[in-house]
């Protein structure tokens, strides 16, 4: 039996890890731990945290039978890594769990987009069920998706493109090329990707290089009357060009899930803490934001990886890399012992 601790558990979550691991000792903790909880935790031989529990040297510290961590995130900058292995101390995370989730929440923007699902739905909240040209879509079948970044998520767009018998570009820096073949896609440069997409989606990472990636000088190139998504960070798309390209007809409508004036976002659960929120008013940081008050415009609140199977996934995965642990067979570690 192992003493296994976990922490900023949401309160369903506690009875379906006391079903996953039965026959060890939990302890279960809503909130990240004080200097006096992990006085209180010492005999801990599991930690499984949240990005807000912090496990630096001083923690490991208070954490003598420590031997393993499994964080529920992708992220571990919250783990000094390399003080949990001069330790002995095996780090695990949560590689994927929404690859599939945040594609199928980019389709639901443009399916929205191409079909004025928005428009529609108000229009007939107000009792209007007249039919005009205001509502009237366009076809995915025949059209071209562009897909900025072709990794786990790319990958799945390029999927459900191809179910809609859609050509599909693909801008990434490291092409694949058995990839491409495999899922039928063509590799091709930005410009190319923005002057001959029908459909925009960006599923690319966010870092220095890739600060507005889409920006006023290269988003001149898109085919008029297109149409983007993103779903993956705000930072990718500088949003006075965003504006201007919406004004003067370049695009035809946006589906945002991101926003460049978000908070600094390092793990997509963590729009779901408590922590996060005390920290980051969203609504307050876009109440202003001229994007929300167009009518080509959708956008949800960074919602796209919150699904049931997304989330139970987290926790499936951190308990499936417990129990690997617990056999001597660890899995998905990012420092071993």
């Amino acid at each position: 039996m192992a003493t296994i601790v976990f922490t900023e558990l949401e309160g369903w979550e506690e009875p379906y890890l006391k079903d996953k691991l039965p026959g060890h000792e939990l302890r279960l903790l809503s909130h990240p731990p004080t200097a006096a909880d992990w006085l209180a935790l010492a005999e801990a031989e599991v930690v499984s945290p949240f990005i807000y529990t912090y496990l630096k040297t001083d923690e490991l510290e208070r954490l003598p039978k420590l031997k393993f961590i499994a964080t529920r995130s992708t992220g571990f900058d919250h783990i000094d890594v390399a003080a949990a292995k001069s330790r002995g101390v095996a780090v695990a995370n949560v590689p994927f769990y929404g690859e599939n989730t945040v594609a199928e929440h980019t389709w639901a923007l443009i399916l929205a987009l191409s079909r004025k699902i928005l428009q529609s739905y108000e229009r007939t909240e107000r009792g209007n069920f007249q039919i005009d040209e205001s509502l009237r879509g366009f076809d995915l079948k025949e059209k071209t998706l562009g897909v900025i970044g072709c990794g786990h998520i790319g990958q799945h767009v390029v999927r459900i493109a191809k179910a809609f018998e859609m050509n599909v570009l693909v801008f990434d820096a490291k092409p694949n090329p058995a990839l491409a073949q495999e899922l039928g896609f063509t590799y091709v440069s930005l410009d190319t990707l923005l002057k001959e997409a029908d459909v925009i989606t960006l599923h690319a990472p966010y870092m220095p290089a890739t600060h507005h990636l889409l920006n006023a000088e290269n988003m001149k190139l898109i085919k008029k009357g297109a149409v983007l998504v993103n779903t993956a960070r705000g930072g990718l798309v500088d949003t006075q060009a965003l504006v201007k390209a919406l004004e003067n007809g370049t695009l035809s409508g946006a589906g945002l899930d991101v926003l460049e004036e978000e908070c600094n976002i390092r793990e997509e659960g963590e729009v779901l803490s408590p922590e996060f929120h005390k920290s980051c008013d969203l609504k307050t940081l876009i109440a202003d934001h001229v994007l929300l008050s167009r009518d080509d415009v959708i956008i949800t609140p960074h919602n796209a990886f919150n699904s049931k199977e997304a989330i139970v996934r987290i926790l499936d995965t951190t308990v499936a890399n417990i129990q690997a642990y617990l056999v001597g067979k660890p899995q998905n570690v990012v420092s071993a012992q």
